[in-house]
């Protein structure tokens, strides 16, 4: 490794370690039997200002030596040696004069075969910006003032509306000369659009440094710190900050599943596999080519729930999406016979990583219960957002990739083969209460040469912005809360490319500026509107009215709040529907309340303009019945006007 040596080390030659130590014995007695959740007020490097230094503590049970080795003494080994304490397998040390924004490494020699290596700090707050690879002494100090935004969050509950921004940080907007913003300069920015879009949170793809930019965050090395690629840990929290003064809760995607196999990171630590499985059939990932975590070790449980609770404390985060949870599930995940470990049953399930589910939710709720945890859990794995206590794993909502990819595939369809797969459409109401659902388009369907939404709606320009409003009119209609990608709510036609911005000048063009206008309307709908956003998990809060005109691709639906109700039509295909009758459930005038076919989101401005007065027909089951025009390709909204 190639360092800049400083000729004149700050530190004497026989500088040596205090006996000060910030662990105590039942810190070290909780993070060896993993019950210790705040180990990064103890662990990592620590500035002591009343001592003129810095407090360093590493775990390395397996190290012969551990030094601290940095900017501030030449990089040379030797003059800042830790100590042992007792067998935790924690080494410790003071040293005066090592100023927060050094940076440093730990040099580790093992008892094993003689390994000698630089590693990174695993709880260091704030990295050097990659390619570099060394931590840096920081503090985490700041002065919040979303107090207001935080109070609030005690009064949030399943019932209140959640419409979710997911976005890439390096790529959602970028400098006129091409380089991705600062964390100071999205915080204006971000807040202002999400403001104007009605979204009630923004989900972050990971945060926490990771030396390969194409990566997206999913390969982490620094689970503590913010990327330095945007700027500081302040500079992190005031975008938290400032969205949070807006009323815009924050969400991070966390990945406790697997994690970088770079040198100076978490792998072979010290000279042994201490975070990984030391198999590779259960602590190297063949998809990823990443490590996997030894959920069965003691530590790891102290080390990651330490982590999610780190960022939900000393950042303000609203919430965790937990990455690629079905792969922790299986033992054999993308693993052929003979390439995985049975459990000592002899089963396919990984039940440490089950078991490290349920305590880090428990945690979670127990200390923030006005939080969520998200599962991106791709399988059947049962109660998976249902309580510890009943069995579950404890997790708040899980997505449902089975309604994103079932919607996408019927949306893929030409209009006139549609029929044909309308249960793609309805399927869904058969499981929709078996979790607490969101409902993802996410960045995994607009990537690696699947195309953007806009790209995968089949007809001419005309048709494919028609049915990206009506997919989108389809996702708020079904019960669940809902998220996004960037990009999806003006209709980029490139599939996402983290090197590079949106393609905003898109918005100059009618049709996409329509359609931006139609997910905000969405937005507003759904926030304002209780019969939309109550009961998302109740089966109470929904009922088909009919669901069985597969031959002209319509369906209707009763979206019920607890004291009101919303009737959606969305007719699927390209042909206008005329007197088309539905039957209500109570007497009055019904009256479109938004209609995807608007000219002001680029439709052809055909619907039922006037309201509707109701007849006592008896139609689908109900009292009363109501005459229609459904517009083509089109998605409406109906208020009974009493």
């Amino acid at each position: 490794m190639t360092r800049n040596i400083s000729k004149n080390p700050r530190k004497s030659e026989d500088e040596k370690n205090s006996s000060f130590s910030l662990l105590t014995n039942d810190d070290l007695h909780l993070f060896n039997e993993g019950n210790h959740y705040r180990l990064y007020e103890k662990m990592g490097a620590h500035r002591v200002e009343e001592k003129g230094g810095t407090y360093f503590s590493v775990w390395a049970p397996n190290a012969e030596q551990v030094h601290v080795v940095g900017d501030f003494n030449g990089w040379e080994k030797g003059k800042h040696i830790l100590t042992p304490i007792q067998k935790s397998g924690v080494w410790q040390g003071f040293f005066s004069g090592v100023e927060k924004g050094d940076i440093y490494k730990y040099y580790i020699q093992s008892r094993e075969n003689g390994y000698q290596v630089e590693k990174a700090d695993p709880f260091a707050m704030l990295c050097e910006t990659p390619p570099k690879t060394g931590s840096v002494v920081w503090d985490l100090d700041y002065s919040w003032n979303d107090q207001s935004w935080m109070d609030k969050a005690r009064e949030r509950h399943n019932d209140s509306p959640v419409s979710i921004y997911e976005m890439h940080l390096g790529s959602w907007m970028r400098t006129p000369e091409g380089s991705p913003l600062s964390y100071l300069e999205l915080a204006p920015l971000l807040t202002k659009y999400l403001k104007e879009m009605e979204f009630t949170h923004v989900e972050f793809l990971p945060v926490m440094e990771h030396p390969f930019y194409g990566s997206w965050g999913y390969q982490c090395t620094g689970y503590f710190a913010p990327s330095s690629r945007y700027g500081t840990p302040q500079d992190f929290m005031f975008l938290v900050d400032t969205l949070h003064q807006n009323n815009i809760g924050v969400i991070l995607d966390w990945v406790p599943s697997h994690f970088a196999t770079d040198e100076f990171a978490l792998g072979n630590f010290d000279g042994t596999h201490i975070y990984e499985h030391a198999d590779d059939k259960q602590g190297f990932h063949p998809d990823w080519g990443s490590y996997i975590f030894n959920y069965g070790r003691n530590e790891i449980a102290s080390f990651l729930i330490s982590n999610a609770l780190y960022w939900l404390e000393v950042f303000h985060i609203d919430g965790l999406r937990v990455d690629a949870v079905a792969s922790m599930l299986y033992l054999d995940y993308s693993r052929k016979e003979g390439e995985w470990v049975p459990n000592i049953h002899g089963g396919r399930e990984n039940l440490e990583a089950i078991g490290f589910l349920r305590k880090f939710n428990e945690q979670v709720y127990k200390n923030h219960p006005h939080t969520q945890t998200m599962a991106e859990e791709s399988t059947d794995w049962p109660m998976v957002s249902k309580p510890t206590y009943v069995g579950g794993l404890g997790f708040g909502m899980k997505w449902d990739m089975g309604w994103m990819h079932d919607t996408l595939e019927y949306m893929k369809q030409d209009p006139i083969h549609r029929k044909f797969h309308y249960e793609r459409l309805t399927f869904r109401m058969l499981y929709a209460y078996h979790e607490n659902f969101i409902l993802p388009l996410s960045h995994d369907e607009v990537v690696h040469g699947k195309g953007s939404l806009l790209s995968k709606m089949p007809g001419d320009d005309w048709q494919k912005f028609a049915n990206l409003r009506l997919l989108l009119g389809h996702m708020f209609a079904q019960p669940g809360k809902k998220l996004l990608f960037m990009g999806g709510e003006f209709g980029q036609w490139a599939e996402w490319n983290h090197d590079k911005s949106l393609d905003w000048h898109l918005l100059e063009y009618a049709s996409h500026k329509g359609l931006q206008c139609w997910l905000k309307s969405l937005n507003h709908l759904y926030v304002n509107e209780p019969a939309l956003h109550e009961n998302e998990f109740s089966p109470e809060g929904f009922e088909w009215i009919d669901c069985s005109d597969s031959q002209q691709c319509v369906l209707v639906l009763m979206r019920k709040g607890f004291d009101e109700k919303i009737i959606v039509a969305l007719n699927f295909t390209p042909v206008p529907r005329h007197d088309y009758r539905i039957g209500v459930p109570c007497e009055g005038a019904w009256k479109e309340i938004l209609n995807s076919d608007a000219e002001e989101f680029g439709g052809g401005g055909i619907g039922s303009l006037q309201p509707v007065q109701s007849e006592p027909i008896t139609w689908h089951g109900k009292p009363f019945s109501i005459n229609l025009v459904l517009p083509p390709l089109a998605v409406i909204f109906l208020k009974c006007q009493k």
